[in-house]
């Protein structure tokens, strides 16, 4: 089998021809099928071996999608699909299709079993002064032995939900106890009432599984489970979730939060934030949390259980500058609820902008703040950051500033070539990055502009968000020896590059095409200019800062099929010729955060949400509640020291305040950015590093003038 890879104008052409007789598919499913499992071994920059253990992680996979709480299969069905368990390599390489029809008819049996059961326990009420234990933790949980084993599982379930709700209730009736129009309810009628906004939620949830939770979706589940075991970031995206991905990036305008959703086991999860909208700016908000409840303003909270993703959106959404309450759980289980103004997103707040902060010793230090490495090419002149950060620069310099601090916290990448353009800005000229296809020889990409925009010293601020070009610009930074790179313990770590090809593009069903979707395959990978990938380790900041989201484990080094790290040749650069000493500075910090309370109390209490057990829940209300308190301290009391105790000086350069001045909403957004960095912690530390580096700059700078 051979496949051919073109680039042309940025798209790229798979041609597929079959060598030898083989069994040619007999329906869409298979279809698809083929066409993932040629397209992953001739095409994935590194494939695995598809064969029986392959299959084993897939079927896991497979698994743990349909039923990832083990409530509806018996351990009697996970012993028969057992001879499914490494045939799902031969059906992708065409054999007929069984594992998921034979799967699919026992999952809808047992679905419409439990349909029944949870109503049946609905029916009564729950003892919340009974000291039992509710399990969340999928990975310990096991299958239920029989029917008796499942109902109780399901019981346990039900009377957490029922229990959470009844709390809220019951704190809802103590703050309005007094009001005007109070009425008091009886414990046993709020319980009522718990349960029957539980029996709400799972009506739902049964009702969309049942009546709008296809076959076809479940054979999605099994495709994305083959392509996410070859690495995370290979995926399925079927026809319809294509069209509907087009539609919104074509729109051109965002509006609500600014954060895209996705469905996961029944629950609502952000799958991606827009640099610049409500959720970005919240700074509570991150890809990988659940949405729990919407309220609009101070009304009821409506629980997103059993919701489908365009139902969250509507109630999400709503009109400009009112207020929606979203309730998240983070991936550890913490839950906190974030209050957001909805908004258009204005494109404006995507792009780099940048102020002053005056620092130690009036030191005038300049910031610039990048959401995104983008460029618009549909526009031969529209905005690139690479020309904007450039620009804001520019103005900084006739200001007068000392030193810059470019901030990529967040930033989840974007533009390769505006990356390497971007770095050009800092240095003489030279490689930047190197990017290698599969079986093939990397390629540099230079910067040969020697010109040098900012000779002066510079930090890069990064966190465990910012990821892929970000990495690849903090990364180069640092070999260059040109800045300091100031964060978290690492960046995400995404050193790879995927592409959208269409299914149909294979020649074999060229004859009869049919829309079968598309696959975003991993196609190559990044390498510094030391010849060291980002991908999994990410870029290790020079000065580490404590991080209060350090406990969340999402990078790419957990994801259990990430591609690993390894490293290249280099390629020859030349390092800048940097006037600070590196060790002190550190030292300099490391003292101040030390000595630093906030910082201190950061590190203590990620520790203890590190060691936290979120999966274990109290179904006894004294103890439930106590539980629900101590970890809503926790959050808070984190959430307070991140602010700073003295604001720093933060200021609008001249000529950008006559582009805001007059106008309501970008004075409002300006606003709130201006406060949010002079109570942000870790720029000023980064503020104390940068004074460092500039009194050093001109220690360095004087003894080369005495030397003149």
């Amino acid at each position: 089998m051979i496949i051919l890879v073109l680039l042309l104008g940025g798209s790229i052409f798979f041609a597929v021809q079959s060598s030898g007789i083989r069994r040619e598919p007999t329906n869409r499913f298979e279809r698809i099928l083929k066409l993932i499992g040629e397209f992953l071994e001739e095409g994935h920059y590194n494939p695995k071996k598809i064969d029986d253990g392959f299959s084993k992680v897939v079927f896991d996979k497979f698994m743990k999608y349909l039923d990832s709480e083990k409530s509806y299969f018996l351990q009697s069905d996970i012993k028969e699909f057992k001879k499914y368990e490494g045939r799902i390599d031969d059906e992708i390489h065409g054999s007929q299709l069984e594992s998921f029809y034979a799967i699919n008819t026992v999952y809808k049996k047992r679905m419409e079993e439990v349909a029944v059961l949870y109503k049946e326990i609905l029916q009564k009420p729950f003892d919340f002064n009974v000291d039992e234990k509710y399990n969340d933790d999928d990975d310990k949980r096991t299958y239920p032995r029989n029917e008796a084993e499942r109902k109780e599982a399901w019981r346990l379930k039900l009377k957490y939900y029922t229990l959470d709700r009844y709390v809220d209730l019951v704190e809802q009736q103590e703050k309005n106890k007094g009001k005007e129009g109070f009425e008091a309810k009886t414990n046993a009628q709020l319980e009522k009432e718990a349960r029957e906004k539980v029996l709400k939620t799972f009506d739902r949830m049964f009702d969309r599984l049942r009546n709008r939770f296809k076959d076809e979706d479940r054979f999605n589940y099994l495709v994305n489970s083959i392509t996410e075991t070859m690495d995370p970031h290979t995926n399925y995206l079927p026809p319809l979730e294509k069209i509907a991905f087009d539609e919104q990036m074509s729109a051109g305008e965002f509006f609500g939060i600014g954060a895209s959703l996705q469905e996961e086991d029944g629950n609502i999860k952000i799958a991606s934030i827009v640099a610049g909208g409500a959720a970005a700016k919240s700074g509570e908000i991150q890809v990988g949390d659940f949405i729990l409840k919407v309220a609009q303003g101070n009304a009821e909270p409506q629980d997103l259980t059993g919701f489908e993703v365009p139902d969250a959106v509507r109630l999400i959404r709503g009109k400009k500058d009112t207020e929606v309450r979203v309730t998240i759980k983070k991936p550890s289980g913490a839950i906190k609820v974030v209050s957001m103004i909805r908004e258009k997103i204005d494109l404006e707040e995507n792009r780099a902008k940048s102020t002053i902060i005056k620092g130690p010793d009036n030191h005038k230090i300049g910031y610039i703040f990048l959401p995104a490495f983008y460029a618009d090419f549909q526009d031969a002149n529209g905005n690139r950051c690479a020309q904007d950060v450039a620009k804001e620069i520019i103005k900084l310099k006739a200001e007068g500033v000392q030193g810059l601090i470019i901030d990529l916290r967040l930033n989840g990448g974007g533009s390769l070539m505006e990356t390497v353009e971007m770095v050009g800005l800092f240095i003489e000229d030279g490689p930047v990055v190197q990017v290698k296809s599969r079986d093939e020889a990397p390629t540099i990409l230079r910067d040969r502009n020697k010109n040098v925009l900012w000779e002066g010293p510079l930090t890069v601020m990064v966190n465990e968000f910012s990821a892929s070009a970000s990495e690849i610009f903090a990364g180069a930074i640092q070999d260059y020896k040109r800045g300091l790179v100031v964060g978290s313990t690492s960046t995400y770590g995404k050193g790879t590059v995927q592409r959208n090809i269409e299914l149909d593009r294979a020649s074999w069903v060229s004859n009869n095409p049919s829309d079968l979707g598309n696959i975003k395959l991993t196609l190559q990978k990044f390498y510094r200019v030391t010849g060291a990938s980002t991908q999994l380790k990410g870029v290790v900041p020079d000065i580490v800062l404590p991080d209060q989201y350090e406990y969340l484990k999402m990078r790419e080094k957990d994801e259990p099929t990430a591609l690993p790290w390894d490293e290249i040749g280099g390629a020859q650069f030349k390092a800048w010729k940097s006037d600070f000493d590196l060790n002190y500075i550190i030292q300099q910090s490391k003292q101040r955060v030390a000595q630093s309370p906030a910082f201190t109390q950061i590190v203590q209490k990620t520790n203890w949400l590190s060691n936290y057990d979120d999966k274990h829940f109290s179904l006894k209300i004294d103890k439930f509640r106590q539980e629900k308190k101590t970890l809503g301290n926790t959050i808070q009391a984190i959430d307070s020291v991140t602010k700073l105790t003295s604001p720093l000086e933060v200021t609008n350069l001249e000529v950008d305040m006559a582009t805001i001045k007059g106008n309501t909403n970008k004075e409002e957004r300006n606003k709130l950015f201006i406060t949010r960095l002079k109570n942000d912690l870790h720029l000023g530390e980064t503020v104390n590093i940068m004074s460092d580096m500039i009194q050093q700059h001109f220690i360095a700078q004087n003894k080369q003038a005495a030397k003149q």
